[in-house]
Protein backbone atom coordinates (compact mmCIF):
# COMPACT_ATOMS: atom_id res chain seq x y z
CA UNK A 1 0.00 0.00 0.00
CA UNK A 2 1.69 3.28 -1.21
CA UNK A 3 0.89 6.11 1.28
CA UNK A 4 -0.68 7.96 -1.83
CA UNK A 5 -3.15 5.84 -1.51
CA UNK A 6 -4.35 6.56 1.90
CA UNK A 7 -6.65 9.78 3.32
CA UNK A 8 -7.24 11.14 6.74
CA UNK A 9 -10.46 11.66 7.87
CA UNK A 10 -11.40 14.12 10.68
CA UNK A 11 -15.09 13.81 11.88
CA UNK A 12 -16.93 14.35 14.82
CA UNK A 13 -18.68 10.95 16.52
CA UNK A 14 -21.01 10.62 19.34
CA UNK A 15 -18.87 9.98 22.30
CA UNK A 16 -20.20 7.62 25.41
CA UNK A 17 -20.77 10.69 27.73
CA UNK A 18 -23.47 11.51 25.05
CA UNK A 19 -21.20 14.81 23.71
CA UNK A 20 -19.51 15.38 20.62
CA UNK A 21 -15.92 14.33 19.90
CA UNK A 22 -13.35 14.67 17.38
CA UNK A 23 -11.75 11.75 15.96
CA UNK A 24 -9.31 10.67 12.76
CA UNK A 25 -9.03 7.32 10.52
CA UNK A 26 -6.73 6.88 8.18
CA UNK A 27 -8.46 4.69 4.98
CA UNK A 28 -7.83 3.89 1.46
CA UNK A 29 -8.75 6.82 -0.64
CA UNK A 30 -11.18 4.86 -3.28
CA UNK A 31 -13.69 4.64 0.03
CA UNK A 32 -13.34 8.07 1.30
CA UNK A 33 -16.66 8.33 0.75
CA UNK A 34 -18.30 5.91 1.69
CA UNK A 35 -16.65 6.01 5.34
CA UNK A 36 -17.78 9.62 5.83
CA UNK A 37 -21.38 8.79 4.19
CA UNK A 38 -21.31 5.66 7.02
CA UNK A 39 -19.89 7.95 9.60
CA UNK A 40 -22.48 10.34 8.92
CA UNK A 41 -25.22 7.97 9.69
CA UNK A 42 -24.06 6.74 12.59
CA UNK A 43 -23.59 10.18 13.89
CA UNK A 44 -27.29 11.08 13.34
CA UNK A 45 -27.95 8.13 15.02
CA UNK A 46 -25.96 9.28 17.60
CA UNK A 47 -24.28 5.78 18.32
CA UNK A 48 -21.86 6.12 20.76
CA UNK A 49 -17.71 5.35 19.66
CA UNK A 50 -15.62 5.45 22.82
CA UNK A 51 -12.77 6.88 21.15
CA UNK A 52 -11.32 7.28 16.89
CA UNK A 53 -7.88 7.49 17.38
CA UNK A 54 -5.03 6.89 14.79
CA UNK A 55 -3.13 3.46 15.79
CA UNK A 56 -0.24 5.42 15.67
CA UNK A 57 -0.75 6.26 19.36
CA UNK A 58 -0.49 2.72 20.07
CA UNK A 59 3.27 2.23 18.53
CA UNK A 60 1.05 0.22 15.88
CA UNK A 61 0.00 -2.17 18.27
CA UNK A 62 -3.81 -3.91 17.30
CA UNK A 63 -3.75 -5.37 21.03
CA UNK A 64 -2.81 -2.57 22.59
CA UNK A 65 -5.48 -0.08 20.29
CA UNK A 66 -8.45 -2.67 20.80
CA UNK A 67 -8.01 -2.69 24.57
CA UNK A 68 -8.29 0.97 24.37
CA UNK A 69 -11.78 0.27 22.74
CA UNK A 70 -10.22 2.66 19.61
CA UNK A 71 -12.37 2.96 16.70
CA UNK A 72 -9.58 2.68 13.97
CA UNK A 73 -8.84 1.40 10.29
CA UNK A 74 -5.92 1.87 8.32
CA UNK A 75 -2.60 -0.21 10.26
CA UNK A 76 -0.24 -2.22 8.36
CA UNK A 77 0.02 -5.07 9.63
CA UNK A 78 -0.92 -8.92 9.22
CA UNK A 79 -3.76 -11.06 10.26
CA UNK A 80 -2.58 -13.02 13.48
CA UNK A 81 -4.16 -16.62 12.04
CA UNK A 82 -2.40 -16.75 8.61
CA UNK A 83 0.19 -14.53 8.30
CA UNK A 84 -1.46 -12.74 4.82
CA UNK A 85 -2.06 -8.68 4.61
CA UNK A 86 -5.09 -7.53 6.89
CA UNK A 87 -7.13 -5.47 4.82
CA UNK A 88 -6.07 -3.04 7.93
CA UNK A 89 -3.20 -2.62 5.93
CA UNK A 90 -4.95 -1.45 2.82
CA UNK A 91 -7.11 0.83 4.56
CA UNK A 92 -10.09 -1.03 3.47
CA UNK A 93 -11.41 -1.94 6.99
CA UNK A 94 -12.43 -0.88 10.38
CA UNK A 95 -12.86 -1.77 13.91
CA UNK A 96 -15.44 -0.02 15.73
CA UNK A 97 -15.69 -0.13 19.77
CA UNK A 98 -13.48 -3.32 19.96
CA UNK A 99 -14.17 -3.46 23.99
CA UNK A 100 -18.27 -4.15 23.29
CA UNK A 101 -17.94 -5.49 20.16
CA UNK A 102 -14.77 -8.55 20.28
CA UNK A 103 -13.46 -10.67 18.09
CA UNK A 104 -14.39 -14.51 19.26
CA UNK A 105 -11.63 -17.35 17.58
CA UNK A 106 -13.63 -20.70 17.05
CA UNK A 107 -10.40 -22.83 17.88
CA UNK A 108 -9.55 -24.52 21.28
CA UNK A 109 -9.81 -21.77 24.16
CA UNK A 110 -11.83 -19.64 22.19
CA UNK A 111 -9.94 -16.65 22.08
CA UNK A 112 -11.29 -13.10 23.10
CA UNK A 113 -9.82 -9.92 21.25
CA UNK A 114 -9.64 -7.63 23.26
CA UNK A 115 -9.67 -9.68 26.44
CA UNK A 116 -11.78 -6.85 28.32
CA UNK A 117 -14.27 -7.56 25.85
CA UNK A 118 -15.49 -10.41 27.47
CA UNK A 119 -18.85 -9.54 29.08
CA UNK A 120 -19.90 -8.60 25.35
CA UNK A 121 -20.02 -11.70 23.86
CA UNK A 122 -23.26 -12.27 23.06
CA UNK A 123 -25.39 -11.30 20.12
CA UNK A 124 -28.25 -9.46 20.68
CA UNK A 125 -27.06 -7.34 23.42
CA UNK A 126 -28.36 -3.81 24.37
CA UNK A 127 -25.65 -2.00 25.89
CA UNK A 128 -24.07 1.41 24.77
CA UNK A 129 -21.66 0.71 21.77
CA UNK A 130 -22.60 -2.36 21.07
CA UNK A 131 -23.38 -3.85 17.05
CA UNK A 132 -26.05 -6.30 16.86
CA UNK A 133 -27.36 -8.50 13.59
CA UNK A 134 -29.37 -6.25 11.06
CA UNK A 135 -28.86 -3.21 13.62
CA UNK A 136 -28.39 0.46 12.32
CA UNK A 137 -24.54 0.38 11.90
CA UNK A 138 -24.65 -3.08 10.04
CA UNK A 139 -27.56 -1.46 7.97
CA UNK A 140 -25.16 1.36 7.20
CA UNK A 141 -22.08 -0.41 6.07
CA UNK A 142 -24.27 -2.51 4.40
CA UNK A 143 -25.46 0.00 2.29
CA UNK A 144 -22.09 1.42 1.61
CA UNK A 145 -21.25 -2.20 0.08
CA UNK A 146 -19.10 -3.31 3.38
CA UNK A 147 -19.52 -6.83 5.04
CA UNK A 148 -19.65 -7.10 8.81
CA UNK A 149 -17.52 -9.71 10.82
CA UNK A 150 -20.54 -10.52 12.89
CA UNK A 151 -22.32 -12.47 10.21
CA UNK A 152 -18.83 -14.78 9.53
CA UNK A 153 -19.81 -18.71 10.65
CA UNK A 154 -16.42 -20.13 11.80
CA UNK A 155 -15.64 -17.32 13.93
CA UNK A 156 -17.14 -13.85 14.86
CA UNK A 157 -15.52 -10.46 14.64
CA UNK A 158 -18.29 -8.24 15.92
CA UNK A 159 -15.93 -4.79 15.52
CA UNK A 160 -15.04 -5.53 12.05
CA UNK A 161 -16.21 -4.16 8.38
CA UNK A 162 -14.76 -4.01 5.61
CA UNK A 163 -15.05 -3.71 1.63
CA UNK A 164 -14.60 -7.85 1.23
CA UNK A 165 -16.40 -8.99 4.08
CA UNK A 166 -13.17 -10.33 5.28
Amino acid sequence: MHPDNLRMIKMTYWGFDDRPHMGELVVNKSVTDQVVSVFKKLYGQRFPIRQMRLVDVYKGSDDASMAADNTSAFNCRNVKTTGSWSQHAYGLAIDVNPRENPYIHPYPGGTIEPPNGKDYVRRPLNRQGVINPGDDVVSAFKKAGWGWGGSWSSEKDYQHFSTNAR
